[in-house]
């Protein structure tokens, strides 16, 4: 048999805190039928929010917090949340199992399973399969919904052995919105917190070239973020795509660049918006640093 990867997120939020802001309780889990040596069969990552704060695998059979400082800092009872996935893992691999009974041909899969419960869509478990969307739990039936032709056999073989039906009616119900005001408790406060960004401006140019002015933000949380190039006139000046990425430290970084030709003598502006700051922020190339910009050294907020 082909070792094939079978991978669980397990999502939920924003639950019962609507009055203070919305929290997620995230966890990705993967197994492996037939693991090569040295690695794990099952592995366990859990997220308050996109936080991670713990990782687990079958090999030490131990849950292990994510770096000195986190989401759950103080928390103690490592323990309990070691029993807790040992257990996850029995219930994960008999899953694996049941699958791969069915897909005896598949030389790979991936399986998902995501829980949400907000105030729209209510709690959703779901699995996937190529990354495709293969079959959700349906709380208020309850019952296995097919998402795919295919898994019609698979609903009725789990809603056969009502243990599948019973066990993800009462994680969605009871099980996760428990485990989520647990962790709370030592990490509402991380959760809320705002950190605003630290702003640099660089330039380079090579001969003969176009000059790119970078924007770069570091340091900030929470992950959104709007940056723009302006010119001084306030026509909105072309800029490429960016994305928002982890910085490491649990916070995150993001940056826009313009390219400017030579003879371009206009004044250009970064337009920053983030809930860490009281109001947007607009950095301003120095050329009076002309040369320590050139080699990378921060511009000044004007």
């Amino acid at each position: 048999m082909v070792p094939v990867l079978l991978s669980l997120p397990l999502l939920l939020g924003p639950a019962v805190f609507q009055e203070t802001g919305s929290y997620s309780l995230t966890f990705l889990y993967t197994g492996l039928s037939r693991p090569s040596k040295g690695f794990p069969r099952f592995q366990a990552t859990a997220f308050l929010n996109d936080q991670a704060f713990f990782h687990y695998n079958s090999n030490s059979g131990k849950a292990v917090p994510v770096g000195p400082r986190g989401p759950v800092e103080g928390m103690e009872d490592w323990e309990k949340e070691s029993q807790l996935q040992r257990a996850r893992e029995e219930i994960f691999l008999t899953t694996l199992k049941d699958i791969m009974d069915y897909y005896k041909d598949s030389t790979d899969g991936m399986f998902g399973c995501e829980i949400t419960n907000n105030r729209s869509s209510g709690a959703v478990w779901r699995y996937a399969y190529d990354g495709e969307d293969f079959i959700e739990f349906n709380k208020e039936i309850p019952a296995w919904i097919p998402l795919d032709p295919a898994a019609a056999n698979t609903k009725l073989k789990w809603e056969a052995e009502k243990v599948y039906v019973q066990r993800a009616k009462a994680y969605l119900e009871e099980e996760c919105p428990e485990m989520l005001k647990r962790y709370l408790n030592y990490s509402r406060s991380y959760l809320d917190r705002t950190d605003p960004p630290t702003m640099i401006i660089t330039s380079r140019r090579a001969p003969g070239r176009n000059r790119i002015f970078r924007c770069l933000a570091y340091d900030f949380y929470p992950q959104r973020i709007s940056l723009h190039w302006n010119r001084a006139s306030k026509k909105p000046a072309s800029e490429p795509e960016r994305g928002v990425f982890p910085n490491g430290n649990g916070t995150y970084l993001s940056w826009v660049d313009v390219e400017v030709p030579p003879q371009n003598s206009d004044p250009f502006l970064c337009l920053v918006e983030h809930k860490g700051l009281s109001q947007s922020l607009s950095v301003q190339w120095d050329e009076t640093r002309k040369v320590k910009a050139e080699n990378n050294v921060a511009a000044r907020p004007q």
